[in-house]
């Protein structure tokens, strides 16, 4: 009879640890090309039937889910005949081939339950420049309040060598990020995370829990899998994007039929674990990585506002300096000129002059404070 697998941990561990996805309300999945795609190219219909059933139940018990879906190209190839070592055009236009059919296989497994799908292309440039990450995040945070269960994918047709992902491990990364998710969950071939690669070495350990990505534990990462473009490195680097961001990070095997149940249900994992909340994460990002665009002054009854964690309203606002768009980090003066605070945007600069110290009935916030955490001095 063959031994038990070793069980290493990498970070703190005290007993059995509750799984994150048990206490998350916001959920990305990433679903790769050799789960979704059968030998003979066609969509893998029952078990993406299984996983909609996973979801349509945790939808019940209140929790949100995104997909980030790999499968178009790999669809989209049977379609046009066309090889797996592709050039890049004839890669993009399997992409565009199999979108549709992509989509149409997820309409079908949700559409038993009642569920609107809706597809969201994301580029590079959606995650990583301001504006566009802002409009991206508005439009998937629209989608889960119409109770919609947005399915993304990398905007294969338009990418470039030099400028697309190359995988989704990372997209699905910045969604979580984007949306500020609790847990993202990384279906793989492979159930989670050993010293060495356990198809190589029976005896590897396996490795249940990670609280800090070390070189000792990027050295783990494997290779790439048959169908898919990301291997274990890949998820490594997802793992770090989306944990620096307060989500936590499991990879799972993903093939048996309803994986998500299986992994609430304990099946193993790794877990990676995030160091502060998605909502604290957020608040530090915006005090230190954004570096401001403009400053708001206040007046005394805004300043003792803002210090009991209300949000800015133009009322408050005495002086708009400098040239900021929507989205933008500003910085929050006292009228003594000391910093209060930073946040974002709600308005530009020329919006917030011409609305400087008005006062209206109704919802008429101005600037968003994230929760009004403060950064220098508190008066």
């Amino acid at each position: 009879m063959a031994s038990a697998p070793r069980i290493r941990r990498h970070g703190r561990y005290e007993g059995a640890m509750q799984s994150p996805l048990h206490t998350a309300r916001r959920i990305v999945l990433k679903i790769g090309s050799a789960l979704l795609v059968n030998e003979d190219g066609q969509p893998a219909r029952a078990w993406l039937a299984s996983l909609a059933d996973d979801v349509a139940e945790a939808r019940k018990a209140g929790q949100r889910v995104v997909i980030v879906s790999s499968g178009a190209i790999a669809l989209g190839r049977r379609v046009l005949g066309l090889s797996k070592s592709a050039r890049l055009e004839e890669k993009q236009a399997a992409a565009a081939a199999g979108q549709a059919r992509l989509m149409g296989a997820y309409e079908e497994a949700f559409a038993r339950h009642g569920i609107p799908v809706a597809q969201a292309l994301l580029t590079p440039d959606d995650t990583e420049r301001r504006r566009r990450w802002l409009n991206a995040r508005a439009t998937l945070t629209t989608l889960l309040d119409l109770g919609a269960v947005p399915i993304i994918n990398e905007n294969d047709t338009v990418a470039t060598v030099e400028i697309r992902y190359g995988d989704n491990d990372r997209l699905a990364a910045r969604a979580a990020q984007m949306i500020s998710a609790d847990a993202l969950i990384l279906f793989s071939d492979i159930d989670g995370l050993y010293e060495a690669d356990p198809r190589r070495r029976p005896d590897a350990a396996f490795i249940p829990e990670v609280s800090a990505i070390t070189p000792a534990i990027e050295a783990m990462a494997g290779d790439a899998g048959a169908l898919g473009s990301g291997g274990m490195r890949t998820k490594i680097d997802a793992a770090r994007i989306a944990t620096r961001a307060g989500c936590a990070v499991a990879i799972t095997k993903g093939a048996e039929a309803h994986p998500l149940q299986r992994l609430r249900d304990g099946a193993r994992a790794t877990w990676f674990l995030p160091s502060a909340s998605p909502r604290a994460a957020y608040k530090a990002w915006i005090a230190g990585h954004l570096a401001a665009q403009g400053v708001l002054v206040v007046d005394a009854g805004a300043a003792a506002a803002l210090r009991a964690g209300k949000s800015l309203l133009p009322a408050g606002v005495t002086e708009v300096r400098g040239r900021f768009e929507k989205g933008d980090a500003v910085r929050i003066l006292g009228p003594d000129g000391a910093e209060l605070a930073r946040g974002l945007a709600r308005y530009d600069g020329a919006d917030a002059e011409r609305i400087k110290g008005l006062k209206k009935r109704g919802d008429c916030r101005c600037f968003r404070l994230c929760g009004g955490r403060f950064f220098g001095a508190r008066r």
